[in-house]
């Protein structure tokens, strides 16, 4: 089997002036790339724009945003997604799974819209 091609998506491309430069961009699928809900996630985190975003009162928040196919931000730092029963965070070099301690059960380390 072949693996699928990745591309990047910079930021530069999605904010002429962000807050936050770093990483200046993502590697995603093609499919990725062309999902609304998860750009519109990168220019709220790299703009630092969290005025629609609050804090979450129970995990049955962040699941709610899962299950409509939005992105929760984590500790203000990471895009969130959930994948194939997985909690993933958006890196620069794509999807890893987030490592469980105890600061990922913890409200106010989450932003839901």
């Amino acid at each position: 089997m072949f693996k699928k091609k990745k591309e990047r998506l910079y930021i530069s491309e999605l904010l002429d002036d962000p807050a936050i430069t770093y990483p200046s961009y993502y590697l995603l699928s093609s499919s990725m790339l062309k999902n609304e809900l998860l750009q519109h996630a990168i220019m709220v985190l790299h703009s630092f724009d969290f005025a629609h975003y609050q804090y979450p009162n129970s995990y049955e928040d962040i699941f709610a945003m899962f299950n409509g196919g939005m992105f929760p931000i984590y500790k203000e730092q990471y895009i969130v997604g959930y994948f194939g029963g997985k909690i993933m965070v958006l890196e620069s070099g794509g999807w890893r799974a987030l490592p469980c301690m105890e600061d990922v059960f913890k409200m106010e380390n989450w932003l839901v819209c």
